[in-house]
């Protein structure tokens, strides 16, 4: 019954990770209507984005910390819930400023998504799986990624954008109810601690293992979201790409992103099959990650949108490889009594990394042209890989 039931738990998650990417991605979707409805500018659109990277810090650590201390279930049914109100109160929203409080009030509730699902393959799994399940939970967050941009032109064609936020928000309320009927199996889930052997934050933060997966998220972070929040506008501003065909294309990259995380999940897993130990197992195939981004600032160059798309999901595609190996070196090094926290530290640095980010990004786009951050997408994997090769010491076996 465990072994099923567990299958049907990793399910689920990759079903929450999924809402919780087509939820923050209908807004770069559909932004252009919004724009041209509200008058708003790219810088504008930019502090819109900061309301949601501001809920996100906020939220990130807080859920973080509070799901190693209640679990899994409860942490995640809260998480998709408050997200998914307020993802449909988009749907309401009448001007820039309301806006962005439905965009912070979105981060606060996805800041529990990656912790509480990493906390889920923690409690249902065991060590040798993780990174297969790990790959599998997060991959759902790409597929997500995948179904936004045709979903949300389905939704906006027939029923207007504001639809477009209110449905996803209502399958999200349902997955709740679905979740919480799922037994919880506690006596035998593994890698189960009580409340009071979680490390304390404080020993956290002066970690140096610690400090340099919250070092990375906050070198990265902004690189993701970039590709996330403004890969539309760049393909219909600067390669004259029409809506619809944004729609076409824009999931291509996020596709490849979920096979990723999950192929860089099992080749982790194989390797260490193989007799590499869990530490080099996991930077073989970051390195690997980092090595492929040095194509990125090729994007620019290319003669066609189709081909600048293939160079986006090549990106993607290394970007999956890194971070499923990275969220697991994190259980590797804290297993459950401190890997929520952790991954909670690392997306709040991240978050704040993106939200100080990303009104530049608007600056650099409005003033000069999307070169400078397509180059940055193509070095800062490598000097983060030399980071964390050179601090972090995961399991020996």
């Amino acid at each position: 019954m465990h072994s099923r039931l567990r299958w049907l738990v990793l399910v689920m998650v990759f079903v929450a990770t999924g809402l919780s990417f087509l939820d923050r991605q209908v807004l770069s979707v559909v932004i252009l209507k919004i724009q041209t409805e509200f008058g708003i500018t790219d810088v504008q659109y930019g502090i819109v984005n900061t309301g949601f990277l501001v809920g996100y810090a906020i939220m990130f650590t807080i859920a973080g910390r509070l799901i190693d201390g209640v679990g899994s279930r409860l942490g995640l049914a809260a998480s998709v819930g408050l997200w998914s109100v307020a993802n449909s109160l988009h749907g309401v929203v009448g001007n820039f400023h309301q806006l962005v409080g439905a965009r912070f009030l979105l981060g606060l509730g996805e800041g529990g998504c990656f912790p509480g699902a990493v906390k889920t393959v923690n409690e249902w799994f065991k060590p040798g799986e993780h990174a297969l399940a790990n790959g599998i939970a997060i991959g759902g967050a790409a597929i997500g990624a995948v179904v936004a941009p045709p979903l949300t032109i389905f939704l906006v064609s027939g029923f207007g954008w504001r639809q477009a936020f209110v449905i996803p928000g209502l399958i999200g309320i349902v997955w709740v109810l679905a979740w919480l009927i799922i037994p919880r199996q506690k006596d035998t889930t593994f890698n189960l601690t009580p409340t009071s052997a979680v490390i304390p934050i404080l020993t956290l933060l002066k970690n140096k293992n610690a400090l340099t997966f919250i070092l990375i998220r906050f070198m990265l972070d902004p690189v993701v979201y970039f590709v996330m929040f403004w890969v539309p506008k760049y393909l219909g501003e600067e390669r004259h790409v029409s809506f619809e065909r944004i729609g076409e294309l824009f999931w291509i990259p996020f596709l490849a992103l979920g096979i990723s995380n999950i192929i860089g999940g099992w080749l982790s897993d194989v390797l260490i099959a193989k007799n590499f130990s869990v530490s080099r197992a996991r930077r073989t195939v970051m390195g690997i990650a980092a090595a492929i981004t040095i194509t990125s600032p090729f994007i620019v160059m290319v003669s066609t949108a189709e081909i600048a798309v293939a160079l986006m999901a090549l990106f993607m595609f290394a970007h999956g490889f890194w971070i499923t190996n990275y969220i697991t070196s994190i259980s590797d090094v804290f297993g459950n009594r401190g890997t929520a926290t952790v991954v909670g530290l690392s997306g709040t640095a991240g978050a704040i990394s993106s939200l100080i980010v990303n009104p530049f990004i608007g600056l650099v786009v409005q003033n000069f042209s999307y070169g400078p951050l397509w180059l940055a997408t193509g070095v800062l994997y490598p000097v983060a890989f030399i980071i964390f090769i050179s601090i972090v010491k995961t399991k020996s076996a």
